[in-house]
């Protein structure tokens, strides 16, 4: 049997991603169930989820290891691996932002602004498509903190509804990227299991529509 290996970020988007997969008739009854199992098969359907961490799906795909992946976009632009983009699922929408505490004046701002972020390559690539070097300082979580204690100057993050950052003091002072929930396939399946993975991509394009 040959099988589609669906590689999931755990959490939010594992739960939508693999509700669409059931919709298109790749269901697999033991993902239902609560445990601590990462793979998950239905041999009759030829489909195997993988469960990883969200920011690990793109490795997961360009390796070779899944031969579909469903990512943010966010992670996507900070991971920058070779596979192929294929859809939008119009889920999990939310902004690259650049924010800064209540009193920041940008214009008053002399020298090279420091950045907290979780996503460097992303701040790098941002500020420097206009023309600004910046000191990017990379954090792995609780990056609101950094410009409260005088780390960082701004934060790049990812913005949802912005309540975390009214409640920490913080405001968008810029708006950067649109970022949702997309559709990855390794290059290498694409061509070998080409038959299977459009069918795929077909039923979840129908799936969106309807949802639409």
């Amino acid at each position: 049997m040959e099988y589609i290996n669906v590689a999931l970020g755990k959490g939010r988007l594992a739960e939508k991603g693999y509700e669409i997969f059931k919709k298109i008739g790749y269901d697999c009854s033991d993902f239902e169930k609560k445990s601590r199992k990462l793979v998950f098969e239905n041999e009759e359907k030829g489909i195997r989820f993988i469960l990883v961490k969200a920011q690990d799906v793109p490795i997961y795909v360009e390796r070779g290891a899944a031969d579909i992946g469903i990512v943010g976009k966010d992670t996507i632009m900070e991971e920058e691996r070779d596979l192929y983009e294929i859809l939008d699922l119009g889920f999990g929408k939310c902004k690259f932002s650049v924010a800064a505490p209540e009193s920041f004046q940008p214009e008053k701002m002399q020298g090279m602004l420091r950045v907290a972020t979780k996503y460097p390559r992303v701040a790098q690539g941002y500020f420097m498509s206009k023309g600004r070097q910046i000191d990017v300082i990379k954090l792995n979580g609780s990056v609101e903190l950094a410009p409260l204690v005088g780390l960082s100057d701004v934060i790049v993050d990812i913005v949802e509804t912005g309540s975390t950052l009214k409640e920490n003091g913080l405001e968008v002072i810029e708006d950067m990227y649109n970022v949702s929930a997309r559709v990855v396939v390794n290059k290498v399946s694409f061509k070998t299991k080409n038959t299977k993975i459009k069918a795929i991509i077909e039923g979840i394009k129908d799936v969106i529509k309807e949802e639409a």
